[in-house]
């Protein structure tokens, strides 16, 4: 008896695949301010580390400025500290409550750093793509093995999946290509 395989899973694992690449991009630097850039930074607040978001608001005021406004007056220190050595570039300076981050324009040079960097984040990213595939294509030899579909059906399966692989990597290609003409952005 024939037994679909269920390919949902591997089409959310491949889109969880690809919103990880989504998230590490938001927190590479661009000419312009964007709240992403700051979410990965962790503080020492209360004996741990914290991620910003857990201390503060992130804000975007204008297009060259953050702003942290940080909830608890004891802690706007480990917050410019935590920014400053965060390794964005940055130097963030506090203004009672509120740490005013300007966001200085890239020199030549850190946009292609940048973009070495985007591209390694792509690479990662088609890498955990093509693990899911390899998954599914180990599920797919075992269900021939057990019987449950049979050469042709493996074959038609093998095709899907290659086909849901292929438009990630292209989509991650894409994001990739988006990514570096906003980092070379003047």
């Amino acid at each position: 008896m024939s037994q679909d395989p269920d390919l949902s899973d591997i089409k959310r694992r491949m889109d969880g695949a690809l919103d990880a690449l989504r998230k590490e991009f938001g927190g590479l630097r661009t000419g312009r301010a964007s709240a992403g850039l700051l979410e990965p930074v962790m503080v020492e607040a209360y004996g741990s580390q914290m991620p910003i978001t857990q201390v503060g608001t992130i804000g975007v005021p204008e297009a060259r400025m953050l702003t942290v406004q940080v909830w608890d007056r004891s802690m706007v220190g480990a917050v410019e500290k935590a920014i400053r050595e965060s390794g964005l570039g940055l130097n963030p300076s506090p203004d009672g409550q509120l740490v005013r981050v300007p966001i200085p324009p890239l020199s030549e040079e850190r946009r292609m750093e940048l973009g070495k960097v985007a591209g390694k984040y792509a690479e990662q990213g088609r890498v955990a793509i093509r693990n899911v595939r390899r998954d599914g294509m180990e599920m797919l030899k075992k269900m021939e093995k057990d019987g449950e579909i049979s050469k042709d059906e493996h074959h038609l399966w093998n095709e899907e999946i290659q086909a849901l692989t292929d438009q990630h990597i292209k989509l991650v290609d894409e994001t990739l290509a988006q990514k570096e003409e906003e980092i070379l952005q003047v």
